[in-house]
């Protein structure tokens, strides 16, 4: 399977990082499918740090089965649903740690993040939520949580996003 990561740096070495952000699926590696997606991110990640800064799709090749393999714990999300928008909300709200080593679902941009930011003030119910959410062309993402399986995501190739 191909993947990539949008970022400000040519990453040949996944690693898990800290982050200042609270983010969807909580603490890990996050890449894409999707290499629009990638492309976006990393120009909007460009565009907080500075003019000064260059975007980067960086290109990885994992094997299918390692998302079915025994010695990891996957959660895959296959619609942005009620245990989809539970477990983003509270990666958000709070940097707690879940204990899956890979995360595949929806991701939420910054289009579904008004409307999770109503649902979190009260002002969307649930259902009015969800709802919402599935008129979204929704992107996916695809986290890695666990430090072991950074070697099991191989570098191919980067390029330069303008």
């Amino acid at each position: 399977m191909k993947l990539y990561h949008g970022s400000t740096e040519i990453v040949q070495f996944p690693t898990i990082q800290d982050s200042q952000r609270l983010l969807d699926f909580g603490k890990g590696f996050y890449t894409t499918t999707n290499v629009d997606q990638a492309e976006k991110w990393a120009l909007i990640k460009r565009n907080r740090l500075s003019a000064e800064a260059k975007s980067f799709v960086n290109v990885y090749q994992i094997d299918d089965q390692l998302l079915h393999d025994v010695k990891y714990k996957v959660k895959q999300f296959n619609e942005a649903n009620e245990e989809w928008l539970d477990f983003v909300v509270n990666n958000r709200k709070e940097d707690k740690f879940h204990n899956y080593d890979i995360v595949l679902g929806a991701v939420a941009n910054d289009t579904l993040y008004k409307t999770l930011s109503l649902y979190e003030t009260g002002i969307l119910t649930k259902q009015e939520t969800i709802i919402r959410l599935k008129v979204h062309k929704l992107f996916d993402q695809l986290s890695f949580h666990n430090n072991n399986l950074m070697n099991e995501i191989n570098f191919v190739s980067y390029y330069e996003v303008f």
